[in-house]
């Protein structure tokens, strides 16, 4: 992070053009921020933009780069500009309810010259957070913050120094599981992922499921995940682990098959760079409570 007092903010909002009204919104909700951002980037995932307010600036994609490649667009227009410390992802139906979450993230990060992630708090509009956007393991308390593992898609902040350090989001992987390969790979470059509660993006409550790739690239994705990241050792068990945890969790037979195909898919293609972590970060992660084989 460069040598500046206070971390200067730079906000992406990722959106495929079928959301206009809650991009509106979301933006106003950023222009409320007492603390203002430096930057403020929308990427058109193969969509058109429209007409944004002043000092937004736009970025059309030609084609869908899915979650990855659209987030790492609008990193990469951030980065162009030279002056953004630290860079927030908001999903474009999210809302910043209260004022003061951009004077948070900034404090946090002035603090903690290590803190790599930040992930927000999600809740609907009655405040209920779903038991999934929690991250970590137990997930009674939505209100106990502290470092976790992985953090949150639809909020979150990101140092711009561990970007540089340790690359962007994993293009190859379009959806799902996404923060986990990020997350995965700041902890093992001892960037610290902490999860803030007090920071709170209200989001409408939905399933992951909605989507129709969900199981299969869920499933491909974790294959992937393991043969990125894991000591050998440790992938039968992360893909044994989650395979029953699938198969007790999943009551669609279709969505079981495409889990399947999924699956294979992920063991017989490429997944990338093999990196995988330091047996140091498999026993950082135990001790914060969620060993890498759950």
């Amino acid at each position: 992070m460069s040598a500046v007092t206070e971390p200067r903010l730079g906000i992406a909002v990722l959106t495929m053009g079928n959301r206009p009204r809650e991009v509106a919104a979301l933006l106003e909700s950023v222009a409320k921020q007492d603390v203002p951002p430096a930057r403020v980037v929308v990427v058109g995932n193969g969509s058109p933009l429209p007409e944004l307010p002043a000092g937004v600036t736009a970025v059309e994609l030609a084609e869908n780069l899915g979650v990855s490649g659209g987030r790492n667009a609008a990193w990469r227009r951030l980065r162009e500009f030279g002056d953004v410390d630290v860079l927030i992802d908001l999903d474009d139906d999210g809302l910043l309810v209260d004022a003061d979450v951009f004077r948070g993230v900034r404090d946090l990060y002035a603090e903690d010259p290590r803190l790599g992630i930040v992930s927000f708090r999600i809740a609907d509009e009655t405040g209920e957070t779903q038991r999934r956007h929690v991250p970590r393991l137990r997930a009674s308390d939505p209100m106990r913050g502290g470092e976790v593992t992985t953090f949150l898609g639809g909020g979150h902040a990101l140092s711009m120094a561990m970007l540089e350090q340790i690359g962007g989001w994993p293009d190859e992987f379009f959806f799902t599981h996404e923060e986990t390969d990020l997350a995965w790979r700041a902890l093992d470059a001892r960037w610290k992922v902490v999860y803030a509660p007090e920071l709170l993006l209200q989001h409408p409550r939905t399933s992951p499921a909605r989507h129709a790739v969900y199981h299969r690239m869920t499933a491909r994705n974790r294959v992937w995940l393991a043969r990125r990241h894991l000591p050998l050792p440790l992938v039968p068990l992360y893909l044994g682990t989650w395979t029953l945890l699938t198969l007790a969790r999943t009551r669609s037979l279709t969505g079981l098959r495409a889990w399947a195909g999924g699956f294979l898919e992920g063991l017989r293609t490429t997944c990338g760079r093999r990196r995988p972590m330091r047996w140091r970060t498999v026993w950082h992660m135990t001790k914060l409570g969620r060993p890498p084989i759950i």
